[in-house]
């Protein structure tokens, strides 16, 4: 019965690494921890880089998360707010990441392999 068991445990382990070498689910986990760390440096330097001057250029002393518009006052009296700067923060973030993958795509030759696995 014990060596039945480790018969069955033994496939498994050979279905699932087989499974992780042709799916590429190593890779994949790789690709989610560099995105990650990516990311988070991307964040660092767009908040602590590229937003200051370019709030202090358009007047705000927080970056261009200080950027507010006040549409006026509720009828309870407290003031509404669009915060547009922090949507224009998020924006930039996204597309320096998005230019940043494509760059390491392109540059490892990463499209040119998804192009073969399409033919």
């Amino acid at each position: 019965m014990v060596r039945k068991k480790r018969e069955v445990a033994k496939k498994q382990l050979q279905g699932f690494s087989e499974f992780a070498r042709e799916q590429g689910v190593v890779g994949l986990a790789v690709g989610l921890v560099i995105g990650a760390a990516v990311a988070t440096l991307v964040n660092s330097l767009i908040n602590n880089v590229i937003m200051p001057p370019l709030g202090f250029v358009l007047g705000s002393a927080e970056g261009l998360k200080g950027l507010t518009f006040s549409l006026g006052k509720t009828p309870k009296g407290q003031e509404a707010i669009i915060h547009y700067g922090t949507f224009l923060n998020d924006l930039i973030n996204f597309l320096v990441i998005a230019l940043v993958v494509y760059y390491i795509v392109h540059g490892l030759g990463l499209d040119k392999k998804i192009d073969k696995k399409k033919k």
